[in-house]
C-alpha cells in the first residue's frame, strides 16, 4: 500500500496526504459500479440529467472555499485564477445542461418506410446514444476546467456517461475534493453510486484504460504521455476512442501595418498571452513573427522590456521547471535560437522569470518549433509572407492561430489566413489565444499534434465525442426513445429529409 504526496510548488515542501494509490482490484471495482451506472443513467430522461448537471454545479458552488483553498496550496497558481476557473467549470456543467434539454445534440432523424428511387424502402430511425463508462484524466495546468470537474467530465455526463477520474499526481487533495463535491452533490440529486469514480496513481491510470468497461478516454497533457495511453488502448482486445488534447505551439503573426500601428498594445498583449498562468496554458503562444525593420524592433524590444522587468512566477511542479531549462537550451544550440532575455531561478519554490529568444524566419525549423511549457516565447523575425509560410512548415498543428494585422491588409490577412488555416482548429484575428470562450461555436482542437481527434474539448459540441450512432429499423414504438416516435417532440428532427423544429 503507498501512501501519496503533495508538494506546494510555492515552497517545494512536500508532505504526506492520507490518499493511498489505487490497487488494480480496486479499479475494477470501481469501473464494475461504473458500467452498473450506466443503464440506470440511460433510462432517465434528458430533463432529469439537465437538473442533475445543474445540481453539480450548484454543489461546486457551495464547496468553493474548500476547492480553491486546497488548489492554492498544490498549483501556485493565483486565488484569482483559480476562483475564475472553478466559475467557468460550473459555467460548463449549465450549458451542457442548456444543450441536453436542447437536444439537437442527439442528431435524431426518421425516415419513414415508403418507395424510394432504388425500390421500397424500410422505416429507419437513427440517434446518437451514449457510449458507456468513460475515464477522464485530470490535467496539471487547469485544476477544475480539465481535471475532476472539467469539460471532459461535464460533457461525459451530459452524454448520459458515468465518469471515472484519474486524479493527476500534482493535485491529489484538490482531485479528492473536487470529487467529493460531485459525489455529495449527485448522490443528494438522487442518482446512481457509480455514476463517479476516482483512481489515483501511475499504475491505476493505466489499468483504468486497460480495462475492458470503459468505453472511451479523455486526456489533456503531454504528447509522450498520450502515446503511452493510446498504446495501452492499441493492446485492448476492443479498441476505444481516446481523446486527447497533446501538444501546441500556437503561432501568432504580426503584419508589419498592425506592427507599426499598434506597437505597444500588441506588445502587452503578446507578453501577457505568453507569461500569463507562467506560461502553463495550451493555447500560449510559443512562437510569434515579428516583421524586420524599425517598427518590428521596437515591438521585439517593448517584449524584451517586460520580461526583463517581470517578477518570477511559480511553475506547476518540479518537472515542469526543471524541463523547462533543457528545453531552452535545446532551441538556442539545436535549434540555433540567440536569447534576448534568459530566466532568472525565483528565491524558493518551482519559481522562475520569463525567457525570449528570437531568430531570423529563414533558418527556422522543427528544432525550434518545439513546445516550451512555461514563459518562453520565440520571436520570428520575416522580412516577405513567402518568408512566414515557409517557417509555418516547420510548426506542429496547433490548437490556433493568431494573425494581427490593420484593415488596409485584407490581401495580406487573407493570405495569412490560407496560409494557417489547414494546420489549426482556431484562427483568433487581432486577439491573443489565451482565453478559450465556453459556448456552442468553439473549437478547441485542432490537427494532430495538436489533437487526435476532429471534435473539441470545449464548448457544448464537445458532448459529441462520447456519444455513438444507433438505428432501429422497421421497429415498434414501444422499444424507440421518445425522440424518435411519431407525434410532437421536443428535439429538433430531419423527418424524411425535412428538418423540424422542437415542439415546446
Amino acid at each position: 500500500m503507498t501512501t501519496l504526496n503533495t508538494t506546494d510548488p510555492r515552497t517545494g515542501e512536500t508532505r504526506p496526504t492520507a490518499i493511498v494509490a489505487t490497487a488494480p482490484a480496486e479499479v475494477a471495482e470501481i469501473t464494475a459500479r461504473a458500467a452498473a451506472a450506466t443503464a440506470l443513467l440511460r433510462a432517465r430522461p434528458r430533463a432529469w440529467r439537465a437538473g442533475l448537471l445543474r445540481a453539480l454545479a450548484d454543489g461546486l458552488e457551495a464547496d468553493r472555499e474548500t476547492l480553491v483553498d486546497a488548489a492554492l496550496r498544490e498549483t501556485g497558481l493565483a486565488a484569482a485564477r483559480l476562483n475564475g476557473e472553478l466559475t467557468r467549470s460550473a459555467f460548463q456543467f449549465r450549458l451542457f445542461a442548456d444543450a441536453v434539454e436542447d437536444g439537437g445534440y442527439l442528431e435524431a432523424i426518421i425516415d419513414h418506410a415508403g418507395p424510394t428511387p432504388l425500390g421500397p424502402g424500410p422505416d429507419v430511425r437513427r440517434m446518437l446514444v451514449p457510449l458507456g463508462p468513460v475515464a477522464v484524466f485530470g490535467a496539471s495546468n487547469f485544476p477544475f476546467a480539465f481535471s475532476v470537474v472539467g469539460g471532459d467530465t461535464a460533457s461525459a455526463v451530459a452524454a448520459g456517461n458515468p465518469v471515472v477520474v484519474k486524479a493527476h499526481s500534482s493535485h491529489l487533495l484538490t482531485s479528492q475534493r473536487s470529487f467529493e463535491s460531485l459525489a455529495a452533490a449527485a448522490s443528494a440529486y438522487g442518482a446512481p453510486a457509480g455514476l463517479f469514480g476516482i483512481v489515483y496513481g501511475q499504475e491505476a491510470g493505466g489499468v483504468l484504460v486497460a480495462d475492458p468497461r470503459i468505453m472511451a478516454v479523455g486526456f489533456t497533457g503531454s504528447l509522450s504521455t498520450g502515446q503511452i495511453l493510446q498504446s495501452i488502448i492499441d493492446e485492448r482486445e476492443t479498441p476505444i476512442p481516446f481523446f486527447g488534447e497533446l501538444s501546441s505551439l500556437n503561432p501568432l503573426v504580426v503584419t508589419p501595418g498592425a506592427a507599426s500601428a499598434r506597437t505597444a498594445a500588441i506588445g502587452e498583449g503578446l507578453f501577457i498571452s505568453m507569461s500569463g498562468s507562467a506560461g502553463q496554458l495550451c493555447t500560449k503562444p510559443g512562437i510569434a513573427f515579428v516583421p524586420h525593420g524599425e517598427t518590428g524592433d521596437r515591438l521585439v524590444a517593448d517584449v524584451v522590456a517586460r520580461a526583463e522587468g517581470a517578477a518570477a512566477q511559480t511553475l506547476l511542479n518540479s518537472r515542469i521547471h526543471g524541463a523547462f531549462d533543457e528545453i531552452r537550451a535545446r532551441l538556442i544550440s539545436s535549434g540555433g535560437a540567440r536569447s534576448l532575455v534568459a530566466p532568472m531561478r525565483g528565491d524558493e519554490g518551482f519559481s522562475l522569470t520569463p525567457a525570449v529568444l528570437e531568430i531570423d524566419a529563414a533558418r527556422v525549423t522543427a528544432e525550434v518549433a518545439e513546445e516550451a511549457f512555461g514563459p518562453l516565447i520565440v520571436l520570428v523575425r520575416y522580412a516577405e509572407l513567402d518568408e512566414v509560410r515557409r517557417a509555418l512548415r516547420a510548426v506542429p498543428h496547433s490548437l490556433t492561430a493568431t494573425i494581427h494585422s490593420e484593415p488596409e491588409e485584407a490581401t495580406l490577412r487573407g493570405e495569412l489566413t490560407d496560409a494557417v488555416e489547414d494546420i489549426v482548429g482556431r484562427i483568433v484575428y487581432n486577439g491573443y489565444p489565451t482565453g478559450v470562450r465556453v459556448s456552442w461555436a468553439m473549437n478547441h482542437g485542432g490537427p494532430w499534434p495538436a489533437t487526435n481527434t476532429q471534435h473539441t474539448s470545449v464548448g457544448a459540441t464537445a458532448i459529441r465525442r462520447f456519444l455513438r450512432p444507433l438505428a432501429w429499423q422497421d421497429a415498434p414504438a414501444d422499444v424507440l426513445p421518445d425522440e424518435l416516435r411519431d407525434g410532437a417532440v421536443d428535439v429538433p428532427r430531419r423527418v424524411d429529409g425535412v428538418l423540424e423544429l422542437a415542439s415546446r
